[in-house]
């Protein structure tokens, strides 16, 4: 009994020591300073052009919090977050924009860069060719938890994001009609009454067309920009169906593909996009 007594409060030292030491050897946080973030430009000027992904639109640096922790200045790695909004949300819009940065203390933009982050579907999405006051701020932290968060000050600039270049270049002359085996036309370029008429897109914005159209089913046909010139046709890139798919402008084989039963269809050319696409009404 006295054994297991000495045995007992042995362990029990044992165990408070190795607490102790625990306890010693901890890592707690002591200092750091919130990072200061300054831009290249309060005006960045974002307008597409044929160097709009290489010309520079705006730099964002910022300082290192400069993390202190018990056992000396951080070793760790740290992450930034650069945030984006619009002036009044408070960092709190559903449109806002957050890009993680990790150990880097800046983050440079092109002009096509920062316009997709603006304006993209992916980011903020906002709607383009309007002009827009923005504030942004970073927020640095450590660790993938985040902690030891330290906010910077906030930056505000002017911004007017614009639509991307369209993927495949609009009918020069705003006219577009559809001709082929396809149609009751058949294969005839240019287009006689009615089917000049008839086959005619309609324009909806600068990069959207329509057509509905009945069609005999089978067969395939072309879209023509320009009556009577093959030259500045649209057609199908492989691997596209009936139904949809993406498009060029090529003087070239194959054509679009005609639906297999007849009737009355909506055909819908998105030359923002190169995407077109066939619904049976």
């Amino acid at each position: 009994m006295k054994k297991l007594t000495i045995i007992s409060a042995l362990a029990a030292i044992v165990v408070l020591g190795w607490g102790c030491e625990k306890d010693e050897n901890k890592v707690f946080y002591e200092d750091g300073t919130a990072p200061v973030l300054t831009i290249s430009t309060t005006s960045p000027a974002l307008t597409p052009g044929a160097a709009f992904d290489r010309d520079p639109a705006i730099n964002f640096n910022w300082t290192n919090p400069n993390y202190k922790l018990t056992t000396g200045r951080s070793s760790h790695d740290v992450n930034y977050r650069l945030e984006i909004d619009t002036v009044g949300a408070n960092f709190g819009s559903r449109s806002k924009g957050i890009v993680a940065v990790s150990r880097d203390l800046n983050r440079n933009y092109t002009v096509g860069e920062f316009n997709a982050l603006l304006s993209g579907a992916n980011f903020m999405n906002l709607p383009a060719d309007r002009t827009y006051n923005f504030e942004a701020r970073v927020i640095s932290s450590i660790g993938l938890s985040g902690g030891m968060a330290l906010t910077s000050n906030v930056v505000r600039f002017t911004a007017r994001p614009f639509s991307p270049p369209p993927a495949v270049a609009p009918p020069t002359a705003n006219t577009l009609w559809a001709t082929g085996n396809a149609f009751a036309s058949g294969w005839s370029n240019p287009l006689g009454a009615p089917f000049d008429g008839q086959q005619r897109f309609t324009r909806v914005t600068n990069t959207l067309y329509e057509l509905t159209v009945d069609m005999p089913g089978g067969g395939n046909y072309k879209l023509i920009q320009e009556q009577g010139n093959w030259g500045t046709q649209f057609h199908m890139i492989d691997g596209g169906t009936w139904e949809a798919g993406q498009f060029r402008q090529r003087d070239a084989e194959p054509g679009f593909i005609g639906p297999p039963t007849a009737g009355k269809y909506k055909i819908t050319v998105n030359f923002q996009s190169g995407r077109f696409n066939v619904v049976k009404q």
